[in-house]
């Protein structure tokens, strides 16, 4: 999935100057759009960012260091790629990192093509991971228009059960599940009935 990178907000946050200075102007000579933080505390201060993009962070920083602040986020449930850089790298910092859902762990001087790479596949991530949040907030309202029984009876369908079968299960006529099933499809907007299971793997329906 390619990014336009007109449509991406990078953030720097480091406490050196001179690292902020070049890799903004690297970032922006490739066309996305940046902006820079001399501090994890700086960059909480500012406005929660709505769009797509990702975070490069400095590992040692005066305060609060890059790996408490990519936790801090990760708690808060707030998924932003992190690419972290350090000129000071030992493997315990980058598997804590690693297993918090960093995007990449990159080493001081970093060149512009590998930095560059880093970016693009951390905002593809994004992308990807946003899609599929909108995708499941948009299944979730479906699911929202379902009465009570048409959910039991969605449950049942989705586990693979005949009309009858369910009948049976619930206690009501085969011709009263054909009903509810087919609001069921209406109301989810589902063409089959293997749509519809992904439908509810997606919003994480289970079948009982």
């Amino acid at each position: 999935m390619k990014m336009n990178p007109a449509e991406a907000t990078i953030f720097v946050v480091d406490d050196d100057a001179s690292v902020r200075r070049g890799l903004a102007r690297v970032l922006r000579s490739a066309g996305w759009n940046v902006e820079v933080c001399v501090s994890a505390e700086e960059f909480l201060e500012r406005p929660s960012h709505s769009g797509t993009g990702c975070l490069i962070l400095d590992v040692r920083m005066p305060g609060m260091t890059g790996t408490e602040l990519h936790e801090q986020i990760a708690d808060c449930g707030l998924f932003v790629p992190v690419i972290f850089l350090t000129g000071h790298p030992d493997v315990p910092t980058s598997v804590r990192a690693m297993k918090h859902g960093a995007a990449d762990f990159l080493l001081k001087p970093v060149d512009d093509e590998t930095l560059l790479r880093a970016v693009a596949e951390a905002v593809e991530r994004h992308v990807v991971q946003r899609t599929k949040q909108a995708q499941r907030r948009g299944i979730q309202a479906r699911i929202t228009r379902l009465s009570p029984r048409e959910l039991e009876v969605m449950k049942h369908v989705i586990r693979g059960r005949l009309n009858k079968q369910i009948g049976a299960d619930l206690g009501i006529a085969e011709k009263t599940v054909k009903s509810h099933r087919g609001e069921v499809m209406e109301k989810m907007e589902a063409g089959s009935v293997a749509e519809l299971v992904r439908f509810c793997e997606a919003a994480a329906i289970k079948s009982s």
